[in-house]
This record gives C-alpha cells, sequence and structure tokens, in this order.
C-alpha cells in the first residue's frame, strides 16, 4: 500500500493534471503521468469547476465596476472560451453534428472525430451561448451562478462515465485515458463534494440545492439515455456535451 506522503503526492499531481485537463492554465508542479493518475484526476472535475467559478465570478465582481450586467457577462464568456480552450463547447459542437448528420453509429463517430464544424454544430453553438448569457442575466444572482455553475455541471460526464460503455477509437481520443477504470469510490466522493456545494451556496439562495440535483440527474439520464439509442454509448465529446446542458438546465433552476 502507497505510504500517506506518497498518497498526498499522488493526489496533488492528480488534481493539477485535471486542471490542465480541463483548462489551459499551466501546471505548475511535475506530473508523473500516468494511466493510473489520468484515472484519478477525473475525481477533482467539480473542484477544479468552483476553481474557474471563482475565478469568473471574481472577475465579474471587478468589471461590474465599470460596465452593465451585459457587458461584464459577455466579457466573462469570453474568458471562459479562452481558459478552457472552449473545451466543452467543442464537444457539444461535435455531438450535435454528428447526431444531427449520421444515420449509422459509425457515421456519427466518423462526423464526430471530423475537426470541421457543420451547421447543426453552428446552430447549437450559438444558441447554447446566447442562451448561457440571457439566463445569467436573468439570474438572481450572477456572481453566484457564475462561481457554481462550473462545479457542479462537471459532475453529470462523472456519471455517464461511471455507468455508460465507452464508443469511440482510443488511439484518437483525449478522454479515454480518463474514462477508463474510474472508480465508484472516487464518484461518490465527487458526488458528496458537489452536494457540499450546492447545499453551502443554498444559504444565499435558498434551492439552488433542487435546482442543481434537477440539472446533474435530468440531464445525466436523458441524454444518457439518447446517447446510448444512439452511439451505444458515450465519447470525449458527448461528455464535453453533457456540461454544457447541465450548465443551462441549472441556469434555469436558478
Amino acid at each position: 500500500m502507497p505510504t500517506e506522503p506518497r498518497l498526498m503526492t499522488n493526489e496533488w499531481q492528480a488534481f493539477w493534471l485535471a486542471v490542465g485537463f480541463l483548462t489551459r492554465i499551466p501546471m505548475p508542479v511535475h506530473i508523473n503521468y500516468s494511466q493510473k493518475l489520468m484515472n484519478q484526476c477525473s475525481l477533482y472535475f467539480p473542484l477544479v469547476g468552483l476553481f474557474l467559478g471563482t475565478l469568473y465570478a471574481g472577475l465579474f465582481a471587478l468589471l461590474s465596476l465599470a460596465w452593465s450586467p451585459l457587458v461584464c457577462v459577455l466579457l466573462v464568456l469570453c474568458f471562459h472560451l479562452f481558459i478552457t480552450g472552449a473545451f466543452h463547447e467543442d464537444g457539444l459542437a461535435d455531438s450535435v453534428d454528428a447526431l444531427g448528420g449520421g444515420y449509422t453509429v459509425e457515421k456519427r463517430l466518423e462526423i464526430m472525430k471530423d475537426s470541421r464544424i457543420g451547421t447543426y454544430g453552428t446552430v447549437a453553438l450559438v444558441m447554447a451561448l446566447g442562451l448561457k448569457a440571457a439566463l445569467l442575466l436573468d439570474a438572481k444572482s450572477i456572481w453566484l451562478a457564475l462561481l457554481v455553475m462550473p462545479a457542479i455541471s462537471r459532475i453529470t460526464p462523472l456519471l455517464l462515465m461511471s455507468f455508460m460503455p465507452y464508443v469511440t477509437d482510443p488511439d484518437k481520443s483525449k478522454s479515454k485515458p480518463v474514462a477508463e477504470g474510474f472508480s465508484r469510490k472516487r464518484l461518490l466522493a465527487s458526488c458528496v463534494f458537489t452536494v457540499l456545494v450546492a447545499a453551502i451556496f443554498s444559504l444565499w439562495l435558498p434551492g439552488l440545492w433542487l435546482a442543481a440535483l434537477t440539472a446533474v440527474v435530468s440531464v445525466a439520464l436523458l441524454w444518457g439515455w439518447y446517447l446510448q439509442r444512439q452511439l451505444g454509448g458515450y465519447t470525449g465529446d458527448a461528455l464535453g456535451a453533457s456540461v454544457v446542458f447541465c450548465e443551462l438546465v441549472l441556469l434555469m433552476g436558478m
């Protein structure tokens, strides 16, 4: 069994590996990369989301000193797309292109691997970003929505990874190492963390916990069911799309 210092070192590296996987933020520590460490890093997706949410909320508060809420929200969304490399939005566009334009599983997977964006993906991306901005402006507390939304939404792909098979080419996938061998115990730890986030911030916005539960469960079940029917499982792009869907449903609940 690993000693406690070794275990802490592994977890510290797993956290920063999750940061590097989900964002463009440079990792300040040396990572002893391995398949196992890549498996472990998914535990920290909601924590990385909370870190991003802190940046978004802080930036919004700073920008609010000079500009209107609309301008501030749009600038925060630009910052989000930059710092994450539009990681999840790219997954949304690819997923919608594939599921809208493919008539067989093989064709859908082929379209999903294509780096070009089509009509379906473009429309989905524009509508998702526009709806996200509109819902943020309608939120009772914009800064709180920006803070908790990234953390809560990133539990959804973990649920899909835990209960569904992976169906794309592992040699060409970025998410396969994360999904392979995903531990249910680590999923439970991520769920507990997400529940705590929702419960704590419900003190500022009563009902947040219900909106969070509804968003995570409904997207995981409905999107997971649709993916199972259309693909027989999930892909990395589909996981990214699940984050965007969960954010939108959560914002509608808030």
